[in-house]
């Protein structure tokens, strides 16, 4: 039951009579400052304003909860609920106390696990009191049944870690999250499936979820606010509404986590515009939203009226794709946003405060008229801290106006992490591609090219990331059909043919004397990260491949995974001085000496194409001269004092030097 239906109601007729009475008699008192402007604003009833976003300002109400921490909060009765007061707006409350969510995103998976604290603290300091993140399934389980949460993915350790600074915690465990990462998080084995049901309640899907949340959800429980943690609320799947195809999805989630101990408030998050389709019963449903405007409530009032608003991702920047040009800045748009917020005391969570890096290949894609675009490996999301966890103009705006509603000093700023400007590092030795397909893992022979998720590798789980080479013979010229996804170079032998994607699929074959060796080696650029096209995300050859009329066979395949292992194994290669070697794709060698305190940097790649960095087997991301990223973010803790080991995979054609920045550019 819901807090209004348990309000008193008016017993008579003439409690009723009275009431009214008293309302005209109010009515008469303050009309003549209605009349001059200088009546208080109207504020929110149930889960809309009563009046437009331009309404004569109110001075935002301040608080004091300096003892709703985890750090005070001991004796622990009762977890995060609301109330809906006869008069005035429903709110939040913690323990029985009113309580504004004031929460910002830091992805704990995007940071490097050493930095988690310095962000956090940055958090704190700005005047938030919690943090959200997301948990990505695909990071977490990357083989069927095998688990990871050490390290950068030590999960209970971010969490741990933000309630010993004195922060709230609201945990997204999907399964499916979007976040721009790959596939939306979702394992990329759920491909294998011929017609895979992503999202849905059929079998296959489910049960993969049942194991999933069968090794998650224990981890949470002991994390939970009413177990002592600082966990406040889990939110059910995301932006469900605007996927919509089966209506059991949702409560089934809903109970999922219910069933496995999760006690918390459990929420729904939707665009403003699909909270009636995303929305499920126990939950409570919040939006999404760049700004408020006239109708920015109206489907959360259909949904619920006696609940608080809870704006569960602000927009304050926005993610950029390969190709993209340049965003205008929005620090003026969110003071203006963030100021309406506080007016109307409504709980409110940034998207994102700190947006960190898709380091490797986590990085989702976007389908822009019908063309398949990568996300750029920074998501600095133009943020409130840049990708190195630096101060911004929204940082100090932010801080400004939540201050402001403090009754308490907001904690002194932390101070920003120092930055190097490294002398350029020299390309010494390449290795051609053709050359560490020994030191791959074996590779498979089959009759037909497979995609990368139906490679049997990886304990049945296929390959989820990287590049996937085809090879087998031809012995005549013609044209080559081939559908690949998303990329791909095409080389007859040693020798580039040319390029195929989504739209070219051919390629002439020259004449030849003898019979040659067809190699086509393809890039996952990121599976898409939205919509129903999720289901149709396979990578590498989809389908046959044809010359002239006839199909090809008897491929052998490698996948190109590039794990540290594999960097381990390279080394022992017989690598060629960098001048004989040019062209890609190939892998270049240069050291970068850091000396003996190692400090945060960035790459600078002028002469550089198109291809991927390793320091130390780390995989720093993509880089490509299409922009609108110029740099790449390499975290200092990543470093080793003294000598450090940089590999390039360039695809196209290789530089001859690495330079280094201490400046951001995205």
């Amino acid at each position: 039951m819901e807090e209004a239906d348990k309000l008193p109601v008016p017993v008579s007729l003439s409690l009723d009579s009275l009431w009214f009475s008293w309302r005209r008699i109010l009515a008469i008192i303050f009309l003549p400052l209605i009349s001059s402007g200088l009546a208080p604003r109207s504020k929110l009833r149930g889960n809309r304003p009563s009046q437009t976003t331009t309404s004569s300002p109110a001075t935002p109400a301040r608080h004091n909860w300096s003892h709703l921490t985890p750090l005070d909060l001991k004796n622990r009765s009762v977890g995060l609920g609301f109330e809906n007061p006869r008069t005035g707006n429903a709110y939040f409350t913690l323990d029985g106390h009113k309580f504004c969510i004031f929460g910002g995103s830091i992805h704990y998976f995007r940071v490097p696990r050493e930095y988690w604290r310095d962000r956090l603290l940055k958090l704190k300091a700005c005047g938030f009191n919690t943090v959200t993140t997301y948990i990505p399934w695909n990071l977490h389980e990357p083989e069927g049944g095998k688990f990871d949460f050490s390290g950068n993915l030590d999960l209970e350790a971010f969490v741990m870690t933000a309630g010993k600074i004195g922060l709230w915690v609201i945990l997204r465990p999907g399964p499916y999250i979007c976040a721009e990462v790959d596939l939306g998080g979702l394992p990329s084995r759920l491909l294998r499936d011929p017609k895979p049901q992503l999202r849905t309640t059929e079998k296959g899907f489910i049960d993969a979820v049942d194991r999933y949340f069968d090794h998650l959800v224990p981890r949470m429980i002991p994390l939970q606010y009413l177990s002592g943690g600082p966990v406040i609320a889990f939110q059910v799947e995301n932006e469900y509404g605007s996927y919509n195809k089966d209506r059991r999805y949702m409560p089934y989630l809903y109970q999922a986590l219910v069933k496995r101990g999760i006690v918390e408030l459990l929420l729904t998050s939707d665009d403003e515009n699909q909270v009636l389709k995303g929305a499920t019963e126990g939950a409570l449903a919040t939006v999404n939203l760049k700004e408020i405007n006239d109708n920015s409530f109206d489907q959360l009032q259909l949904v619920q009226k006696t609940k608080p608003i809870m704006i569960m991702e602000y927009w304050v920047g926005w993610y950029k794709k390969w190709g993209d040009k340049q965003f205008p800045p929005r620090e003026k748009e969110v003071e203006t946003t963030v100021s309406e917020f506080l007016k109307l005391e409504l709980s409110f969570n940034v998207y994102m405060f700190h947006g960190g890096t898709n380091f490797g290949f986590m990085n989702g894609a976007a389908y822009d008229e019908d063309r398949h675009r990568g996300v750029i490996t920074s998501y600095d999301y133009d943020a409130v801290l840049t990708e190195a966890g630096d101060y911004t103009e929204k940082y100090f705006i932010l801080r400004e106006l939540l201050g402001s509603v403090s009754e308490t000093p907001l904690p002194p700023l932390p101070e920003s992490k120092p930055k190097a400007v490294y002398p350029s590092v020299t390309v010494l030795y390449c290795l051609p591609l053709w050359e560490i397909l020994p030191f791959l893992n074996a590779p498979v022979k089959s009759k037909m090219p497979v995609s990368m998720e139906n490679l049997p590798i990886n304990n049945g789980s296929g390959q989820s990331f990287g590049f996937i080479l085809y090879e087998t013979s031809v012995c005549t010229a013609g044209h080559l059909y081939v559908h690949v996804e998303d990329t791909a170079q095409v080389f007859l032998n040693y020798t580039i043919l040319g390029f195929l994607d989504k739209k070219r699929q051919e390629v002439e074959i020259p004449e030849s004397t003898d019979c040659q060796i067809l190699r086509i080696l393809v890039e996952n650029e990121g599976r898409i990260n939205f919509s129903w096209k999720l289901q149709e995300e396979n990578k590498g050859i989809i389908g046959r491949v044809r010359l002239n009329d006839v199909f090809l066979s008897n491929f052998t395949i490698y996948s190109l995974e590039m794990k540290m292992d594999f960097f381990n194994r390279i080394r022992s290669a017989t690598w060629r001085p960098a001048a004989s070697i040019p062209l890609g794709p190939i892998f270049c060698k240069g050291i970068l000496k850091a000396g003996s305190s190692p400090k945060d940097t960035f790459l600078s790649l002028p002469d550089w194409n198109n291809g991927f960095v390793f320091i130390n087997g780390r995989n720093l991301g993509r880089y490509w001269n299409i922009g609108p990223q110029e740099t790449l973010y390499l975290p200092g803790v990543w470093l080793h004092p003294g000598d450090n080991e940089i590999i390039l995979l360039e695809k196209l054609e290789a530089g001859t030097s690495i330079e280094f920045t201490n400046k951001h550019v995205v």
